[in-house]
């Protein structure tokens, strides 16, 4: 009885989180971020070079964008005619710009992003478990199709089927969740993997990591009841994220790409312009930032902005 109400249970939560990673749609920047008729007209009628520039920069100026190309452009998307948020990226299959873009999977033909990263790793999970209990309960009797246990019809067969069936997945699976769960750890996505972000003055793989703790929150929420719930509980709305900026000198000059030898010896900040309410609250249990408080004097916060260029990205 207790197997017959586990596997109902693994199943069903199994086809909820397949069925909301499938059916929720990926987040969109929202209306802030779109270029207005004007910005457009001008972008498109000014030539490659300081306007358009400036057209960006004006754009961009109130935006809670802290993130570059490698060339210290802002990142805008001339299909979507937006100015990209921090991890946002342009799906090539979707054609539109995707919130906190992880990967576009073509289990689910769905983007795995902002909106339904967490049922994506649900759906992981509760896979993984069920093919692991179907191998477990199946392995008795896969013992006794080698040692002649069964009776000799077609069903043995079938047995040996669901029993390497379950357990390839398994592997597969278990390789593929715990992948993510590293991820999760990071506060990484697949796409910043490959590519870490650059912010305004260098590169920075870990820019985003907050902890440990308050990495699982941002995909799982403050509520624990909803973390196994195949619900939406993720912190924020995809278009800012709370993050440490990189101090630097404002006399000591950096490398292309916004790369800074001296890096290592930098210490971290907090962001210079405020988040949205929905993300500053990662960052107000100031006690967890001990070890990456920044010791700066006052007024050499650096935070002035590269040359910018026009530069499309992905």
């Amino acid at each position: 009885v207790v197997c017959l109400v586990a596997y109902h249970v693994f199943f069903m939560l199994f086809v909820w989180s397949y069925w909301k990673t499938i059916f929720t749609l990926p987040m969109n920047p929202s209306k802030e971020f779109h270029l207005s008729y004007s910005d457009k007209e001008s972008l498109e009628r000014e030539p490659r070079g300081e306007s358009q520039q400036e057209v960006l920069r004006r754009a961009a100026k109130d935006l809670p964008i802290y993130t570059r190309t490698m060339s210290g452009a802002i990142r805008y998307c001339d299909r979507c005619h937006l100015v990209k948020p921090d991890r946002c990226h342009h799906c090539s299959v979707c054609d539109k710009c995707i919130l906190k873009m992880d990967h576009h999977c073509p289990w689910v033909n769905n983007c795995v992003g902002f909106s339904n990263y967490k049922f994506f790793l649900l759906f992981l999970a509760y896979s993984l478990l069920y093919c692991l209990f179907i191998a477990a309960t199946d392995l008795q009797y896969f013992i006794k199709f080698w040692t002649n246990g069964l009776p000799d019809t077609q069903a043995k067969f079938h047995i040996m089927f669901l029993f390497f069936a379950a357990a390839m997945f398994s592997v597969s699976l278990s390789s593929l969740f715990g992948y993510h769960c590293w991820l999760v750890s990071k506060n990484k996505s697949t796409l910043e993997v490959f590519r870490a972000p650059i912010f305004r003055h260098r590169t920075d793989k870990n820019g985003f990591s907050l902890g440990f703790s308050k990495n699982l929150r941002q995909v799982f929420g403050d509520e624990k009841k909803y973390w196994l719930l195949p619900v939406f509980s993720s912190l924020g709305d995809g278009c800012s994220f709370p993050t440490c900026l990189v101090n630097q000198d404002p006399e000591q000059a950096s490398t292309p790409g916004g790369l800074n030898s001296s890096s290592k010896n930098e210490n971290h900040l907090f962001p210079a312009k405020p988040l949205r309410d929905s993300q500053s609250q990662l960052l107000t249990d100031t006690s967890s930032w001990s070890e990456t408080t920044a010791k700066a004097e006052k007024g050499k916060v650096g935070m002035s902005n590269p040359a910018l260029t026009m530069e499309n990205e992905t």
